[in-house]
């Protein structure tokens, strides 16, 4: 007497990052487009400077294919940026979309096998996790020193002031110690 007992069933993550790949099978050249949002956890980029910030919502717009090693994905991932000026300190926001072109490996491939563990992303329960390869291509794309525009002047030294709202003829004269008691006869001698 057989019995008929099925395996039980692989749990697959809930978080909008993880995709699972079981559709695609292991048959290369069938694919699969997927079009999600994720959540970001935290700042995804250079924090305190600019990213995408944690609460965010990241667009992920892909496409999975079988191929002989494991699971291509290509495509784009978008979301809102927040930093501050490196220059005048003014707040920043704008949009970062980065192209993702990423092999997750079959266990026991050749990939699999030949490649170090930080060499290739690899398919765990045939789940794929996007995160990690989103975030090294966003940290990848924004600027190290973001600017509010090419042209920012930045603060004055001196003062603070932001140096598009001073004056033109602003300035500081700072005057040598030693030269302070001929600076003062000068402006005596002018008045009299």
């Amino acid at each position: 007497m057989s019995e008929n007992r099925k395996s039980p069933a692989r749990p697959v993550s809930s978080s909008p990052w993880v995709i699972d790949t079981r559709e695609l099978g292991r048959r290369p050249g069938s694919s699969k487009p997927v079009r999600r949002s994720a959540q970001a956890k935290y700042a995804i980029g250079l924090e305190g400077v600019i990213a995408i910030p944690a609460g965010a919502d990241v667009e992920l717009d892909v496409l999975l294919e079988s191929v002989v090693e494991g699971v291509l994905v290509s495509g784009t991932a978008s979301g809102p940026l927040a930093g501050e000026c490196s220059r005048c300190l003014d707040p920043i926001s704008d949009e970062v979309e980065v192209d993702i072109t990423e092999l997750f490996a079959y266990p026991d491939s050749a990939t699999d096998e030949t490649t170090d563990e930080d060499e290739v992303s690899r398919l765990v329960d045939d789940l794929v996790d996007l995160e990690p390869v989103v975030r090294d291509a966003v940290v990848l794309a924004l600027p190290h020193v973001p600017l509010c525009s090419p042209d920012c002047a930045g603060l004055c030294a001196e003062c603070g002031g932001k140096w598009a709202e001073l004056e033109p003829d602003h300035r500081h004269e700072t005057i040598d110690p030693r030269w302070a008691a001929l600076q003062e006869r000068i402006q005596q001698d002018r008045k009299s």
